[in-house]
């Protein structure tokens, strides 16, 4: 009877099971700014970035922690062998000299303290906290690459929905006309082949539609990756609406990319940190001082006068002065190889320096661009809306023929599908604007 209860339960919930996994994936529907604050939380990228730059924090700790006092606990237990006892008669006696004392004990608290080092640990400890705030800025450069990724794809994907509307509107209006074409046909006003070229316009429409959901799938799935869903599908909610025109000229453009961009933040910061290392290297052949203590408790204890079988505590303080005379030419290659990082960083910058004005102008260019061409597609889309309505007059008229009406409606839907071209190339522009300038 068990068994029986178990298979009526699972036939039961068999449905339920079948219906859960069949449930079509959930509908997100996104702004543009909520698409990029998930895709900062979900990026890998940024993750990666931000243990980069919590390891060159920990190595600037490191360097500045070598400049400090360290203090060490050592314990040890040696076994020796046995010895003939060395003595030395006295009177009342024999006074042992050396012992047979095969069990040693030893504990030691020892501190070192480095007093002098030419300036060389402080350097390190300076190109190590250079290196860590330009991983920090790296890591606002991938922030800032990642927003323009997001921004990139939720507009290409606002691009494929509208082009598969254009497309699908097109569809509709040139099934009215098919219809209506083949009413005439029917009536003898018109011939079949100006219904079979409806009908092969039909056709082509229909291709581009079926172009259009590939290319709104293959966006969809991209900006899925970039905000950590894939599995769902995404409803832009950001209207594909024309970018704002630039209110700020060309030079003082460039002028807050050069004081914004965090490219150029970083390679200054790895600048400074190069050169610090070039100092490091220089002070590693010059004297070094450093004082040093410990406190031993042994038995026995080599401090003490025979050797005894007793527990003694001894200290002792002194100060160590270390000048490194040769070492076959360690430091003076390490300096040269310092210096030359230096020099490549140095070249870096004036790179970036140069190529700042051509892309913050090629940014600009492009939407300046892109907002001429919207204006001229406006044109265009009225224009071919009122070709097409005349022609379709015309056509109900029976002056005009149906070529003309395709042809009015091929023009109408090459415009509007260039509208949205040029809307969308100019959000990306102005997104692209944005990151030149590093806002």
């Amino acid at each position: 009877m068990r068994s029986v209860a178990l298979v009526g339960l699972l036939l039961a919930a068999a449905p339920h099971a079948v219906a859960q996994t069949t449930q079509p994936p959930a509908v997100v529907v996104l702004t543009l700014d909520e698409a990029v604050d998930r895709g900062m939380q979900a990026s890998a990228r940024l993750r990666e970035a931000g243990a980069r730059t919590e390891m060159a924090s920990a190595i600037a700790e490191q360097r500045r922690a070598a400049s400090q006092p360290q203090v060490t606990a050592q314990a040890g237990y040696s076994r020796t062998n046995h010895v003939t006892p060395f003595v030395v008669p006295v009177s009342g006696g024999l006074l042992p000299i050396y012992p047979d004392i095969p069990n040693n004990y030893r504990s030691r608290l020892e501190l070192q303290y480095p007093l002098y080092n030419s300036g060389r640990f402080t350097a390190l400890e300076q190109a190590a906290r250079s290196e860590s705030a330009a991983a920090d800025v790296d890591e606002r450069t991938a922030r800032a690459d990642l927003s323009l990724e997001i921004a990139r794809a939720y507009w290409t994907l606002v691009t494929a929905l509208e082009q598969l509307r254009v497309v699908e509107q097109s569809i509709a209006a040139t099934q009215a006309h098919l219809e209506n074409a083949r009413r005439r046909l029917e009536a003898g006003i018109v011939s079949p082949h100006e219904v079979f070229a409806i009908e092969a316009q039909e056709s082509r429409q229909q291709l581009l539609a079926i172009q259009a959901r590939g290319n709104r799938d293959i966006a969809e799935a991209d900006l899925a990756r970039h905000i950590g869903t894939p599995q769902a599908r995404i409803q832009p909610a950001s209207p594909l609406a024309p970018p704002a025109p630039l209110t700020a000229g060309l030079e003082a453009l460039v002028a807050e990319a050069a004081s914004r961009r965090t490219e150029r933040e970083a390679l200054s910061r790895r600048l400074t940190a190069a050169e610090e290392r070039v100092k490091a290297a220089v002070a590693s052949n010059r004297p070094t001082v450093s004082a040093g203590g410990g406190v031993d408790y042994a038995s026995p204890n080599p401090h003490f006068f025979p050797r005894e079988r007793e527990w003694h505590t001894s200290w002792d303080v002194g100060v160590n002065v270390g000048w490194l005379l040769f070492d076959g030419g360690r430091s003076r290659a390490e300096v040269a190889e310092t210096s030359a990082a230096t020099r490549a960083m140095r070249a870096r910058l004036d790179e970036f320096d140069a190529m700042l004005n051509v892309d913050v102008r090629r940014a600009v260019t492009e939407l300046t661009s892109s907002i001429a061409a919207i204006d001229t597609a406006d044109q265009g889309i009225r224009a071919a809306a009122e070709a097409r309505r005349v022609a379709n007059d015309r056509f109900l008229a029976g002056v005009a023929t149906s070529a003309d009406v395709l042809d009015a409606q091929v023009a109408l839907l090459q415009a509007e599908l260039d509208r949205t071209q040029a809307l969308a190339a100019g959000r990306v522009a102005e997104a692209r604007v944005q990151r030149a300038v590093g806002r």
